[in-house]
């Protein structure tokens, strides 16, 4: 996570890049990728493609890229981006 962070730029920032190695959050979070697209290429345990916006331990908005074609969210991953999640903060 700090090389991905390193080369995304967001030392300094309020962004915080965060692993799950053993996927507890991403089971706690309902978000684990279970398709069967993705694990009959080796792909278990992933984690769906989403964005939290979270504010003192409450989730205010969650977004999820998926589609019933896309269940990795690779094609389509704009509602998890930084100005869908920009718009929907300050929505809230």
């Amino acid at each position: 996570m700090t090389a991905w962070a390193a080369d995304q730029g967001i030392e300094g920032s309020m962004i915080t890049f965060m692993g799950d190695p053993s996927a507890t959050l991403t089971k706690a979070l309902d978000m684990e990728l279970t398709h069967d697209g993705p694990k009959s290429v080796g792909i278990i345990g992933r984690c769906k493609r989403h964005a939290l916006h979270v504010v003192n331990g409450e989730i205010k908005h969650l977004a999820i890229a998926e589609a019933d074609d896309d269940p990795a969210g690779d094609a389509f991953p704009e509602v998890t981006c930084a100005p869908a999640m920009l718009d929907a903060i300050k929505g809230n």
